[in-house]
């Protein structure tokens, strides 16, 4: 007899949570301004993104063509599944005749990133960000592995 009482409370519970989807829907039905969705593709123009939306990554310029990053592999150490590969050269600084690491390839393959953000949250000189790009169809994988430095890109100064 437990056991009826029981599965009878169940279906009048499963009713209330039916019942509670319906009125929403239905208010929405009567009620179109209020709906917050947004038609895409239709609103490219008007697309509005959140601030903390996670599209691919990037690696700022500026009007130099100098970026921030010192080549340190934080960011690669960070990802978990090898998304970002940084090849180095070593160069010698002008100032002190020292050898000193400089990036020659930023790679990025965006076909593998979770955009999970632990790249971003362990660079320690901000140099690389999270854009607001997500559209990234392609018929080849190729054209998703990117190089984020610029040719001819160099450290900015003051960075280290």
């Amino acid at each position: 007899m437990k056991f009826l009482i029981e599965y009878i409370g169940t279906i009048f519970k499963s009713l209330g949570s039916l019942w509670n989807g319906m009125r929403l829907t239905l208010y929405y039905f009567f009620h179109p301004k209020e709906i917050h969705t947004q038609q895409y593709p239709d609103n490219r123009d008007t697309l509005t993104l959140g601030e903390r939306f996670r599209g691919e990554v990037v690696m700022p310029h500026d009007e130099n063509n100098e970026h921030k990053c010192t080549g340190c592999t934080s960011c690669e150490l960070a990802c978990p599944n090898g998304t970002i590969k940084i090849l180095y050269k070593n160069v010698v600084d002008e100032t002190t005749g020292k050898k000193k690491k400089a990036i020659d390839e930023f790679v990025y393959h965006l076909g593998m990133c979770t955009f999970c953000n632990l790249c971003i949250i362990a660079c320690p000189t901000d140099a690389i960000k999270m854009s607001h790009d997500f559209e990234h169809s392609t018929f080849d994988r190729k054209s998703l592995t990117k190089i984020l430095n610029k040719p001819g890109s160099k450290l900015m100064k003051g960075v280290e």
